[in-house]
C-alpha cells in the first residue's frame, strides 16, 4: 500500500493527538521457507480519548495487530508509533519499562486469564512488581484497593482467589490488573465474548465510565458489529489481515459497502422473531472480487468512511448510496 493510500484517520478530528499510529505494519509467522501472513500492510490511527474498534471474524488478524502494538508479536514491516515515538522494533530497557505501564490489555477469557493459585490482591498488583516501580507493600495495596473499587469490588476481595468469583467479577479483576497500571491506552480483545449475556452491558457500560474518568483510549477488538456499535466511535473492518472498510461506527452502520461488512452484519440477531426467521444471511465470496488487473486502493467514498476497492467498484457503491438517496 502506497503512502498516498494509507487510511486517513477522521480528518475532521485533526486537532486532536494522535495516541497510537499503524503505519503500513505486516506480521508473519512460520519458517522463511514457508512464511504465513496474519496481518498485510495494515494502517490506522488511533486518537486520544476515543474507542476505536477493530472487527472481524475469527482468524482475521484483528488480535494478532492488538498483540503487536502490545510487543508480545514482532512485526515484520512497518512502524507503531505510541505518542509520536516509535515501539515496534528494539528498545532500550527504560523505553520497553514504560510502554508496559502506558499500554495494558483486557483478555478476552476472564476464567483462563488469571492465575488460580494467587490471590486477587496479587494478581491485580503483579505488575507493581515489575522493574520501574519502587513502591512500599503499603503504597503497592492502596493501588490495589482503589483499582478493586474503581471497578466496582470491595477492596476485601483482594485476599481471596478468583475461583470464588463469577465470570463478570472475573473480567472485573481482569480490568482492575490493567487499570492500577495507570494506562493511558488499553487494548480490549473481546473482553465480553465470554460473559453471560446478562452481565456483558454492565461491563461495557463500565468500560465506558472509566474511559470518561480516567481519559483512557481503547482498542476494541470484536467479531460482533451490534457490540461494537455500543462502544466504538470508529469502526474498521478486517478480513483475512487486511481492513477492507472503516467509518465512523453510526456512518458503518447506515451505509454498509463492501460485502464482507454486510456479511457481518446480516449475522446480527434480531430481537424480533419474524425478522429473524425471515432474514436472509449473507455469506461473503471473495471470488467476487476482479483485482486481476484493476487493483484496489483505500478511497473516500462518503466524509470520513474509507473502503478498499477498486475503480469499477467506487462506480458500484457511488450508484448505491445516490439510489438510497
Amino acid at each position: 500500500m502506497s503512502e498516498n493510500n494509507r487510511i486517513p484517520a477522521a480528518p475532521a478530528k485533526g486537532e486532536q493527538e494522535k495516541l497510537v499510529e499503524v503505519d503500513h505494519i505486516s506480521v508473519r509467522f512460520g519458517s522463511k521457507r514457508h512464511p504465513f501472513t496474519a496481518v498485510d500492510d495494515v494502517s490506522f490511527d488511533i486518537y486520544q480519548g476515543e474507542t476505536f474498534g477493530l472487527v472481524g471474524e475469527s482468524g482475521s488478524g484483528k488480535t494478532t495487530i492488538g498483540r503487536a502494538i502490545l510487543r508480545i508479536n514482532p512485526v515484520s514491516a512497518g512502524e507503531i508509533r505510541f505518542g509520536g515515538r516509535r515501539i515496534s522494533g528494539k528498545l532500550s530497557r527504560a523505553e520497553d519499562q514504560k510502554v508496559t505501564r502506558d499500554i495494558q490489555m483486557i483478555f478476552q477469557d476472564p476464567m483462563s486469564s488469571l492465575n488460580e493459585r494467587a490471590k486477587v490482591g496479587y494478581i491485580v498488583a503483579e505488575g507493581l512488581y515489575s522493574a520501574g516501580h519502587h513502591l512500599s507493600e503499603a503504597e503497592r495495596q492502596a493501588k490495589v484497593d482503589v483499582a478493586l473499587s474503581a471497578v466496582g469490588l470491595l477492596p476485601e476481595f483482594a485476599s481471596r482467589f478468583p475461583h470464588e468469583f463469577s465470570g463478570g467479577q472475573r473480567q472485573r479483576i481482569g480490568i482492575a490488573r490493567a487499570l492500577v497500571m495507570d494506562p493511558k491506552f488499553i487494548v480490549a480483545d473481546e473482553p465480553i465474548s465470554a460473559l453471560d449475556v446478562s452481565i456483558r452491558a454492565q461491563v461495557l457500560n463500565l468500560m465506558s465510565r472509566l474511559q470518561k474518568e480516567r481519559g483512557l483510549t481503547y482498542l476494541f477488538i470484536a467479531h460482533d458489529l451490534s457490540v461494537v456499535r455500543f462502544i466504538c466511535d470508529r469502526i474498521a473492518v478486517i478480513h483475512k489481515g487486511r481492513i477492507v472498510e472503516l467509518a465512523e461506527s453510526e456512518e458503518l452502520f447506515r451505509h454498509p459497502l463492501h460485502p464482507y461488512t454486510n456479511a457481518l452484519l446480516s449475522a446480527i440477531p434480531q430481537p424480533d422473531p419474524l425478522i429473524e426467521k425471515n432474514k436472509k444471511l449473507l455469506i461473503y465470496d471473495p471470488s467476487i472480487h476482479h483485482y486481476e488487473v484493476d487493483k484496489p486502493s483505500w478511497q473516500e467514498i462518503l466524509p470520513e468512511h474509507y473502503i478498499l476497492a477498486n475503480e469499477e467498484e467506487m462506480e458500484r457503491y457511488h450508484a448505491e448510496i445516490e439510489k438510497e438517496e
